[in-house]
């Protein structure tokens, strides 16, 4: 997407950081999927990586205005305004809705990554040995992901920073939720806890494993999308192919964990066909209007896509 976004666009780019900050707020859905499908997610990466130590001396030595246009300033200001404001005002909407709507609001993002698994193999150009591999090898290790036994890994704080590390790189990642990452490393927890004691020495921890997490990962996809665009572009579809074993709507609790309300939450969890749903759960499968939301999410989507080639035209 070109720079000229940053203009009259502002605020379409608010619009999808609001879109990124609702997937967000959806375990197992990441904000980056929505990045890519909505045609920013090379600038998003390029205006992150550019946040390098050398930009902090410039604002010291009071080169403001070279550091805001070297870092996209209103590109990422308007975002990220986009995804405080989703987060704060659709939080509690979507907790609601995945409480007592699960299976209707499971179905939407199921359609929604779905037809972003098309959108983003689409934008490989050439498909030999090598894309092919990145591919089962990107469906395998989010497939791997959602089905693993979640680590017990205690709140110190080397582990609290290596999560915020890995967390903050997944949540780029299209396909891979960074609050489910957390979740298997058994981090989830214990820095909600942190949220809540108002904890300032972990919660520090935490958010400069994020910030030295998504810089360098940060340069590094976006090195990758540089130099091997076709092989990572296989990889990230892999990503979403593998991820749409999270997100089925039909689903039976096999374990259960509590949460830090102290509600029991489900853990691991099997997919299952609508009838099969029906049967072992009591409940009912809904599956006619699961339908019609998976289609709605695909047409949402492309019309997103469109919007957001329009705009870059």
């Amino acid at each position: 997407t070109g720079r000229a976004m940053s203009g009259p666009w502002r605020p379409g780019l608010f619009l999808r950081g609001m879109a990124m900050g609702a997937a967000d707020v959806v375990p197992g859905v990441s904000g980056g999927t929505i990045a890519f499908i909505s045609g920013i997610y090379d600038r998003l990466l390029a205006a992150i990586a550019a946040c390098t130590p050398d930009k902090l001396l410039w604002l010291l030595r009071g080169r403001f205005a070279d550091t805001w246009r070297a870092v996209d300033g209103p590109f990422l200001v308007t975002l990220l305004a986009g995804i405080l404001c989703s987060i704060l005002s659709l939080a509690r909407l979507i907790t609601y809705a995945l409480e007592h709507h699960g299976v209707l609001v499971w179905s939407f993002f199921f359609g929604l990554i779905l037809v972003s698994v098309y959108l983003v193999g689409r934008e490989i150009s050439r498909w030999n040995a090598w894309t092919l591999l990145a591919a089962v090898a990107g469906a395998l290790f989010a497939y791997v992901i959602t089905v693993a036994s979640p680590l017990a890994l205690s709140v110190t704080p080397l582990n609290v920073f290596l999560g915020g590390c890995i967390a903050i790189c997944a949540m780029i990642l299209p396909g891979i939720s960074g609050s489910f990452i957390l979740l298997l490393l058994g981090l989830y927890s214990g820095v909600l806890h942190a949220v809540k004691t108002a904890d300032l020495g972990l919660l520090g921890l935490f958010a400069l494993g994020c910030v030295v997490g998504l810089l360098s990962f940060s340069r590094l996809l976006s090195w990758l999308l540089s130099h091997a665009r076709n092989v990572t572009l296989a990889f990230l579809t892999g990503l979403l192919v593998g991820s749409l074993n999270k997100v089925w709507p039909w689903k039976q609790t096999l374990t259960w964990r509590t949460n830090s309300h102290g509600e029991q939450v489900p853990l691991t969890e099997a997919n299952l066909l609508p009838q099969h749903y029906s049967q072992l759960t009591g409940e009912a499968s809904l599956w006619q209007a699961g339908l019609a939301l998976m289609v709605l999410g695909v047409v949402l989507v492309l019309l997103l896509e469109w919007w957001g080639r329009r705009t870059a035209a």
